[in-house]
């Protein structure tokens, strides 16, 4: 079995895959407060707490764009897993071809969805990943990552307004009935939510019409994707595990250079 982790700002998620198959999946608060034993002894707890037995995980991938978390959890894999867990990078055999100024600085889940993407779904696409920051990527038929596109999220934009403003509530991200609203509450909610629909469509209204590329399938992805597209008019894919799936592609793609990692395991959990 494959346990594959993908590490956000806000959250991470990890999946289990079982062959070709995603047999588990769980989302947890991201948080740069755990020692690797807490995160290690967190981890294979969760998996006893599942009916998992952690002897039959064979390897890890982790995409993440949080340095800060990442000496623990890679620490805590190596100590309760006994294993080495391969990185996403940049450098890595993705089947797509970085058309940017530095390639190095493109974040690993932006790499992961769309090596899914291409995998998957195949060129010419949007890929768009509602997260802590949204991100709008493109993909050719020629399997080439030529433009991208980063905004603020909707949890960003609902806390700032809950922070900065002083009689403002904090509010559930939710598209309300109408945009015809009679409370604060509703008034933060079409704004937030009704605003980022626009954004999208005309992010990528101009993207298909700059590019020249009309017929791209747009494919979604993230936590709050759902929230955009209610009537299903915006997306061509709605795909909730998009990066679970690219970390499983990229680890079959690059697991024969990984074979021969093998770390040191002090401890036995």
């Amino acid at each position: 079995m494959l346990l594959v982790i993908d590490v956000g700002n806000t959250n991470y998620v990890l999946g289990v895959y079982h062959a070709e198959r995603l047999i588990k999946s769980w989302r947890m608060s991201t948080s740069d407060n755990r020692t690797a034993d807490e995160t290690g002894i967190f981890l294979y707890n969760l998996f006893n707490s599942a009916g998992f037995d952690v002897k039959r995980i064979e390897a890890v991938i982790i995409s993440s764009v949080v340095p800060d978390i990442m000496y623990s959890l890679t620490k805590g894999i190596r100590k309760y897993f006994c294993i080495e867990p391969m990185i996403v990078s940049s450098g890595m055999k993705t089947g797509i071809v970085i058309k940017r100024d530095n390639p190095k600085a493109v974040g690993a889940d932006r790499i992961v969805n769309m090596v899914a993407v291409n995998e998957i779904y195949g060129g010419s696409a949007i890929v768009i990943d509602y997260g802590t920051a949204n991100t709008f990527d493109v993909i050719n038929e020629k399997s080439e990552f030529i433009t991208g596109l980063i905004t603020p999220g909707i949890s960003i934009c609902a806390d700032a307004l809950y922070q900065k403003a002083a009689q403002l509530p904090k509010i559930e991200i939710k598209k309300p009935k109408s945009i015809i609203v009679k409370n604060t509450v509703g008034s933060i909610q079409a704004g937030l939510v009704m605003g980022h629909i626009g954004q999208t469509k005309y992010i990528v209204e101009k993207l298909k019409e700059e590019l020249n590329m009309p017929d791209m399938k747009v494919v979604a992805t993230g936590g709050l994707a759902k929230v955009i597209d209610l009537d299903k008019e915006i997306f061509d894919v709605l795909d909730p595990v998009l990066t679970l799936k690219g970390l499983n592609i990229l680890y079959h793609k690059n697991k024969d250079e990984a074979r021969n990692k093998k770390p040191q395991c002090t401890t036995s959990a």
